[in-house]
Formats: structure tokens, C-alpha cells, sequence
């Protein structure tokens, strides 16, 4: 459904703008009469963690987060992105960081999953890359589907 000149978020759904300082011209589907009511302009939907920066994800950042779609939690069986684990995603010449929470504190697995979150996103964006567990706790909430958990709430 799309194609390169109208990329959708593989999350929300929505068109993905321009990189800055390239023109794109709006489609009928990009229009507004096009859209929903209620479906925001920019910044992504109410599932999608917030950009770095507090505007729209970057090409990057949509490639890395769909590079971690690959990265899974061993315990449950889901990535870390239907998890809701990654909440940051921070390009910055030089240095990639990541946000991440973990579904438990004192994860057995975590220095796995830093290891293979790590991998995919440099496989993505060739350059050194850090990740930061915080501190918050996790709950399904934070998930885009908490049931895919396989009950509801």
C-alpha cells in the first residue's frame, strides 16, 4: 500500500514527512480531506513514544525502531518495541542513544537484550551506540497492544 514516495509508519500508520530541507508535495491520501478526524498533524499517535526531540521521528529513527522490531525479549516471547521498552531513540553525530526500560528490575537477560539492541541499531546507522536502562518501572500500558500479551485490561 505504500511506496517510497509515500512511506507509512510501520506503528501508527501515518505518512511519514519529509527529512528537513527536502520538498515533497501532499498526496490526495496526505490531505486532510483524506484523513480522520482527530488524526494529529505531526508528532505521531497517542501509541508512539515521543521523538527525542519533540517533533516528528526522522527516516533514522523509523529505521531503527523497525530494526528493534527484531530484538526479543526472551522471557516473553515479544520485541522490545511491542513491548514498549524503548522509549528514546537519540541520533546525534557521532553517538546513537537509547532509552530503554526493562519488563522486570534486575533482568536476567538485560545485558543480552543491551547487546543485541546495540547490534540492530548499528546495523542501521553505523555508529557507536549507547543504552541507558532507566529507572521507571514497565507496564503493559506503556505497550502500542497490550494484547498481544494475550489477555486484555
Amino acid at each position: 500500500m505504500s511506496d517510497e514516495r509515500n512511506p507509512r509508519n510501520p506503528h501508527t500508520g501515518q505518512p511519514v514527512p519529509p527529512e528537513p530541507g527536502t520538498h515533497a508535495a501532499p498526496t490526495p491520501a496526505d490531505s486532510p480531506a483524506g484523513s480522520s478526524p482527530g488524526t494529529p498533524a505531526a508528532g505521531g499517535g497517542a501509541s508512539s513514544p515521543p521523538a527525542s526531540s519533540g517533533a516528528v521521528p526522522s527516516q533514522q529513527e523509523l529505521a531503527i525502531r523497525s530494526a528493534l522490531e527484531t530484538v526479543m525479549d526472551p522471557e516473553i516471547n515479544l520485541s522490545v518495541i511491542d513491548l514498549g521498552l524503548i522509549r528514546t531513540v537519540d541520533i546525534q553525530p557521532g553517538k546513537t542513544r537509547i532509552d530503554m526500560l526493562l519488563t522486570t528490575p534486575f533482568c536476567p537477560y538485560a545485558p543480552q537484550m543491551i547487546a543485541d539492541v546495540k547490534a540492530a541499531t548499528q546495523s542501521v546507522v553505523p555508529q557507536d551506540c549507547e543504552v541507558e536502562i532507566l529507572p521507571d518501572p514497565w507496564s503493559p500500558d506503556l505497550m502500542p497492544d497490550p494484547g498481544l500479551l494475550g489477555y486484555s485490561f
